[in-house]
């Protein structure tokens, strides 16, 4: 054998050196699906995918201690701020009351040296008038009877009276002024309501007798 032959037959190092050299590299970037640390695309995905969940998790359970403690606060203050709110209304509603009742009082006086009756009662219905008007500025309205049609949402019959020429179940006369906020009633009006009186039905005996005349007539 010649010499350039055992030359020929021996591995070239640089060769050897890339195979090398590549399968180092597959090792790292990890052969067959795994890592240089011997674990696969999907155990790291999952791994990575796991973090995330318990951080939104961290996240989500934050806001939720956050929107209890809110609502905890909110159930402490709630009950102040409601007695608070009632009492302010109590307060205006009383207001808008009290100069009704120092015109009253002038009223009062006023009739202990009035020269006639007429200015006392005067004196009575601007006062009457302005107690309305302050209801009215809380929502307070009277509700209308006289003449309507009994209406028992709003109306409480006392009693039924016929008078003649009027409808039935028309309003004849208040007892007792009613009132209502928006759609809700306070208090019902207190009235008579018209009746009128029921036709009278012929007696059963009176009809039999009635057919009998008749039929002896016509035989």
């Amino acid at each position: 054998m010649k010499p350039e032959d055992i030359k020929n037959e021996q591995p070239d190092n640089n060769e050897a050196a890339e195979n090398t050299e590549s399968t180092e590299k597959a090792a790292k970037k990890g052969f067959f699906g795994k890592n240089a640390g011997g674990k696969s695309r999907e155990v790291v995905n999952l791994e990575k995918k796991i973090e995330e969940l318990s951080q939104e998790n961290a996240e989500t359970f934050a806001k939720l201690q956050r929107i209890s403690a809110d609502y905890a606060n909110f159930q402490k203050r709630a009950p102040k701020q409601i007695a608070d709110s009632v009492a302010y209304q109590k307060i205006e509603i009383i207001k808008s009351l009290l100069p009704s009742i120092d015109n009253f009082e002038h009223a009062l006086n006023g009739a202990k040296t009035a020269d006639s009756l007429d200015s006392v009662i005067e004196g009575i219905q601007l006062v009457f008038d302005h107690m309305i008007d302050a209801l009215k500025v809380h929502g307070v309205e009277r509700i209308s009877s006289l003449g309507e049609q009994f209406d028992p949402s709003l109306h409480e019959a006392m009693m039924r009276r016929e008078e003649e020429g009027k409808p039935e179940n028309e309003i004849l006369e208040e007892f007792q002024s009613g009132y209502k906020v928006g759609e809700q009633v306070i208090r019902p009006c207190k009235v008579i309501v018209n009746k009128l009186p029921e036709e009278e039905q012929p007696h059963p005996e009176e009809t039999e007798q009635n057919e009998t005349e008749s039929q002896e007539q016509e035989g």
